[in-house]
């Protein structure tokens, strides 16, 4: 039977995903950790780990269902957690409708078969993986917000030594007029 890899996520414009990069190159050493891609930049909502077409068809009906308003999200906070090596941005207060929505598709996916993590979820992107034991953190400061408008579903494939994702489905949220 055949797989594929996927998650559902949030985008980032690409405008967006080139400041980031550049923030990260002005901000980080070089020997930090190894960068995560440009293009790759996004926030999990769900990961549904390796999934056959039927259920992927099925998760994907249900996302297409779903009825909630877009929102903003800031992102004014980093970290870095050693253990798995990650360096990342996030935000301080999660809004409301992240939350939900990503609760909902990490409840849809997990009726669905697809293990979900028990840690609780923490909205984040990945700037960095592989990064050393001591990074150094930027100072606070840093903002940038995102109109969110819509949400995908991705599979993730490693081809020639590099991750590349592949946006599958794409599904609008409310907007506040059709909220």
């Amino acid at each position: 039977m055949a797989t594929q890899r996927l998650f559902f996520a949030l985008e980032l414009p690409d405008a967006l995903q080139q400041q980031l990069v550049q923030w990260r190159a002005d901000c980080f050493a070089a020997d930090a950790g190894k960068p995560v891609a440009a293009a790759n930049l996004h926030l999990t909502l769900a990961f549904l780990g390796e999934v056959s077409t039927e259920t992927a068809e099925q998760l994907q009906q249900l996302a297409a269902r779903i009825r909630q308003p877009g929102f903003t999200l800031d992102l004014d906070d980093a970290g870095h957690w050693p253990r798995p090596g990650v360096v990342w941005l996030g935000c301080q207060r999660a809004p409301r409708g992240l939350l939900q929505l990503a609760n909902l598709l990490r409840a849809q996916a997990a009726r669905h078969g697809c293990a979900q993590s028990t840690q609780p979820f923490h909205p984040h992107i990945t700037l960095l993986r592989h990064a050393a034991q001591a990074v150094a953190l930027p100072p606070r400061g840093f903002h940038w917000r995102v109109e969110v408008s819509h949400f995908a579903l991705f599979a993730s494939s490693f081809t020639q030594g590099r991750t590349r994702y592949r946006r599958l489905a794409r599904w609008p949220l409310l907007s506040a007029a059709g909220a």
